[in-house]
């Protein structure tokens, strides 16, 4: 009888610093006498996420690791956890979402449980949702479990970070967060998480994986399953290649019945791809960050809100964007989300339902009508407005002229960067215009393209100016 098929169970890309001594081994020892069994991929990660010198400091004082859903990449987190609480270390669990970090001290506690720890007499814990607690009856050790904000963690001291949906993980967040390991004499921090789509709203992620990849990073390790560049989603020899747990607690039947119509989210959710970007993009990566902002923009009174939305042309996904002005007289502009045309407009229905929302413009043949319909039939007040081609160049033009003059902002979302550094012309109409295409193949742009129309509808609603009246 043949062996039974395992995923691959070494990163594709790693940056490990040497070293000879680890505390892994003693928590997977932990872990495994809960009634579990680390796989393979999880005991040599976890070596080394737990490396440490001469001096019994971590060797990387952060590490990161990248890996498509659903092949247990948190329970790592988990082991690291258990073994800190155990063993006097002040510990941080952190999530994008309150269920995560819910779930995760649900583990935690039956992993000590079956481990042989009994609550009330090696540790107590606080059950109250969002405010989860696990202390150590004899020592110090301790973890709390929180849901990530612009505001939490300060002023409490922890040493060991950890920072579980990572791709979620944005920079004011960090900002909070990344002093309350400042103080500890041995701290680390841990990121987790997939790659960013076109919902995520993180970039810390992002950077740390490139600067330790690019060597940027001091005393940091990084690991991903994932493929170099977007490939066919379907071809099973992939899927071997970049998801370890398949052929463990992952099977081939359940990966064929999630993927869909999307490439991009498939490569990116299943085979872990991270988008590269084009250096002969219209809009280069580098001009396109310089626009963005760390901190959200003061935003004028009353707060009017203009969406675009975009079906695209060369997939079957329709995008949603925002925009409106600033304080300072820009126009702020946010991807509010891409979605199959499948899925119906009541999702895009739902955000022109704000009381903020003065009008949105329509592009895409043979659904305006549609969408202009069902807004109709919901009694949406947001006015819907169905451009002409002229009006398609003008909103273009617009954009980018506007963009390069330093008048619109945007938050650095992975998703619309990718749209916007990997982005040419396409000639449209009859007099020179253009609209825009992707250099990935087969990479959808209708996000930048709903993000041009949303900007196009704010820059030229003007401001009524009050009338003054001398004597």
């Amino acid at each position: 009888m043949s062996e039974k098929r395992r995923g691959r169970q070494t990163p594709t890309i790693s940056v490990v610093l040497p070293y000879t001594d680890s505390l892994g081994t003693e928590a997977i020892a932990i872990y495994n006498s809960s009634d579990r069994v680390a796989q393979e991929w999880q005991e040599l990660l976890l070596e080394d996420i737990m490396a440490v010198n001469e001096e019994g400091q971590w060797i990387h004082m952060k590490f990161g690791w990248s890996i498509p859903r659903r092949n247990g990449k948190s329970e790592l987190l988990i082991m690291r956890a258990v073994y800190g609480v155990s063993h006097d270390e002040r510990v941080l669990y952190t999530a994008h979402r309150t269920t995560t970090s819910h779930n995760a001290w649900e583990k935690c506690i039956d992993r000590l449980v079956k481990a042989g720890y009994v609550e009330g007499i090696d540790f107590k814990t606080t059950k109250q949702m969002g405010l989860e607690h696990i202390e150590w009856l004899d020592g110090k050790g301790v973890i709390n479990f929180r849901t990530r904000s612009s505001k939490g963690g300060l002023g409490e001291g922890y040493d060991l970070l950890i920072i579980d949906e990572a791709q979620e993980y944005t920079s004011d967040q960090e900002s909070a967060l990344k002093y309350v390991v400042t103080d500890s004499k041995n701290p680390q921090t841990l990121m987790c998480g997939t790659p960013p789509t076109a919902v995520s709203s993180g970039t810390v992620f992002q950077k740390l994986r490139q600067d330790t990849l690019t060597g940027a990073n001091e005393d940091s390790g990084w690991a991903e399953w994932s493929v170099p560049e977007l490939t066919d989603a379907h071809d099973p020899e992939l899927w071997y290649e970049t998801n370890p747990s398949l052929g463990y607690i992952l099977s081939e039947r359940t990966i064929r019945s999630e993927l869909g119509d999307d490439q991009v989210d498939d490569n990116i959710q299943r085979l872990g791809l991270w988008l590269t970007y084009s250096q002969k993009s219209a809009i280069s990566r580098k001009e396109w960050e310089s626009y963005a902002v760390a901190e959200p923009p003061k935003l004028n009174e009353p707060h009017k809100i203009y969406f675009g939305v975009k079906y695209a042309k060369a997939t079957s996904n329709v995008s949603l964007a925002a925009a409106i002005k600033t304080t300072t007289g820009k126009v702020f502009v946010e991807a509010i989300d891409c979605r199959s045309v499948r899925e119906g407009n009541t999702w895009i229905i739902d955000f022109l339902r704000n009381p903020n929302a003065v009008s949105v413009v329509i592009d895409g043949a043979g659904n305006q009508s549609i969408l202009e319909q069902d807004m109709k039939d919901a009694d949406v007040k947001c006015k819907a407005i169905m451009p002409k081609v002229n009006e398609v160049i003008e909103a273009n033009a617009l954009f980018e002229k506007m963009l390069f003059e330093d008048k619109i902002c945007h938050k650095g979302q992975p998703a619309l960067a990718q749209a916007a550094s990997n982005c040419e012309h396409r000639a449209i109409g009859s007099s020179g215009g253009y609209g825009y295409s992707s250099i990935l193949k087969g990479a959808d742009v209708s996000l930048l393209e709903s993000a041009t129309l949303a900007h196009w509808l704010c820059a030229k609603d003007k401001e009524k100016k009050k009338q003054v009246i001398t004597y």
